[in-house]
């Protein structure tokens, strides 16, 4: 393995010219990309629908296409489950990353293609491994594991052909043949579905190996690193794997754990954010200890980016790089060689440094809470609180909920701050009613609940009675149209409104 594993990272690091040309011609690169989608898609059934035969320039496509939500292709995802082909991409696809649901439903399917992999996921891999060498070229990254913390596998029986899983699951059950060498632990582990019994077998099976790197969701993170010091009775993770250089993060904040991660490991490592989701690999640090992350524009996807204040007009306006400003927030809208036409992924960003371009993700379009990868929504929130006012004959007068992270004391949870009209006669009771329709409703936060490994039974906590407007009253947005959030992804709002109650 050892052999091997220089000649990898060599040719990580001869793939820095090819990153070079697209930073260097971000326009054009992204032209090429269009282009390429394009044609590549001009005979499915959507490209004739919008004839892209005839598209020949960025205006004309978006003047042709319409943006899309998942609900609008999602007629075109059911056909594909259903058995056809050749509709929104022009060959197979075989595979899809499932994520948290809309407002009708609990879990998104989200096509993934042999390009979407190839050209999108692993490339954007290798030039993440590319990116780290530039900065460490001395790092012994590969000569030992990568262990990887995804999510769980479920072969579906949708058709013969099609196989669904979380993306982490999708792209290990995918993995080229060189991904395998300096992963771990072995497929059948890390793509477990029962996640305590997978923690474990995940501890076991790694403690003796050489890890040089980690990646996963902070909160799974945390569980494991916490376990495998149990195990092992060692003071910190570098006792157990001193070799271990660099954790990679992404999908929630990471800054609220990055304290308990030093404690765990026991001195500083290397951190690196990436901005990887099931629609793409969209962007990963280059800068190590920077805000902002590289945008990748030569993976098999087209941006445009939606001021925020576009969004819900009947013609939203779209810009591309060349007219972006730092600092102000956009919704991005892809073209990717997976098949999802000018896709509204629900994110925003703000741009950091626009040579090259880099970003960072400031939020969603929708109010919600993904402080532990639960990607909690509105409408979860709503028609979780509605559920458990009928079954408790409640009636809810204002409620705002945010994170509580995890500490040496316990994980995490919501706290929902709920002002009443009627309150429930137990509010125990009210608050694992609102658990049990939120994980009905919401696949991820089901995932988080599973047997309070990331996340434990919400804290619910009555206020008194105008209590919401006092806060309005001191943020001056009493009246009108103001109202207090309903979900916020930090605690500024939650410690606000307790702070009032405190000195009241």
């Amino acid at each position: 393995m050892k052999l091997l594993s220089p000649a990898i990272s060599t040719l990580a690091r001869l793939r820095s010219w090819r990153i070079e040309a697209w930073i260097k011609h971000p326009i054009s690169a992204q032209r090429e990309v269009l282009q390429d989608l394009v044609t590549s898609a001009q005979f499915t059934e959507f490209g004739r629908r919008y004839e892209f035969s005839k598209l020949f320039s960025t205006r004309a496509f978006k003047k042709a296409v319409p943006i899309h939500e998942y609900e609008d292709l999602k007629p075109y995802i059911e056909r594909i489950i259903s058995g056809e082909q050749h509709l929104i991409w022009n060959t197979p696809i075989n595979w899809f990353a499932k994520s948290s649901g809309t407002t009708s439903d609990k879990s998104k399917f989200i096509p993934v293609s042999q390009e979407s992999l190839e050209d999108g996921h692993y490339k954007a891999a290798k030039d993440v491994l590319s990116l780290y060498y530039m900065f460490n070229p001395e790092s012994d990254l590969l000569t030992g594991k990568a262990l990887i913390i995804g999510g769980s596998h479920t072969i579906s029986s949708l058709n013969e052909e099609a196989h669904f899983g979380d993306l982490s699951a999708v792209l290990m059950q995918n993995t080229p043949f060189w991904g395998n060498w300096i992963r771990t632990p072995e497929l059948k582990i890390a793509l477990m579905d029962e996640w305590e019994e997978k923690i474990e077998k995940l501890a076991e099976n790694t403690i003796h190996e050489n890890v040089t790197s980690v990646s996963g969701v902070p909160t799974w993170t945390i569980v494991l690193f916490q376990r495998i010091l149990e195990l092992t009775g060692k003071k910190n993770i570098k006792e157990v794997w001193p070799s271990l250089e660099l954790y990679m993060h992404g999908g929630v904040a990471f800054q609220p754990y990055k304290e308990q991660f030093k404690r765990l490991i026991g001195e500083d490592i290397h951190y690196l954010e990436m901005y990887n989701a099931s629609e793409g690999f969209f962007a990963a640090q280059d800068l190590p200890g920077s805000e902002g992350m590289l945008l990748f524009l030569d993976h098999g996807i087209f941006y445009e980016f939606m001021p925020v204040e576009e969004y819900g007009k009947a013609e939203p306006r779209t810009i591309g790089l060349k007219d972006v400003e730092i600092g102000q927030h956009y919704a991005p809208v892809i073209s990717t060689n997976g098949g999802l036409w000018r896709y509204l992924i629900g994110d925003t960003i703000q741009f950091t440094n626009l040579s090259p371009f880099r970003i960072k993700v400031s939020g969603r379009l929708k109010l919600f809470i993904n402080a532990f990868g639960e990607e909690l929504i509105i409408d979860n929130a709503e028609r979780g609180i509605t559920a458990a006012c009928a079954l408790t004959n409640a009636v809810v007068t204002d409620y705002t909920a945010g994170p509580v992270y995890f500490s040496e004391n316990g994980n995490g949870a919501h706290e929902w701050l709920i002002e009443f009209e009627k309150a429930p006669e137990d509010i125990q009771q009210f608050s694992q009613l609102l658990d049990a329709q939120l994980k009905t409703l919401n696949s991820d936060y089901e995932a988080k609940r599973y047997k309070n490994i990331a996340l434990r039974e919400p804290l619910v906590k009555v206020m008194p009675q105008g209590h919401f407007n006092k806060w309005l009253k001191q943020k001056n947005k009493l009246g009108g149209q103001h109202k207090v959030p309903r979900l916020s992804n930090d605690r500024t709002i939650i410690e606000e409104i307790l702070g009032i109650l405190d000195n009241a």
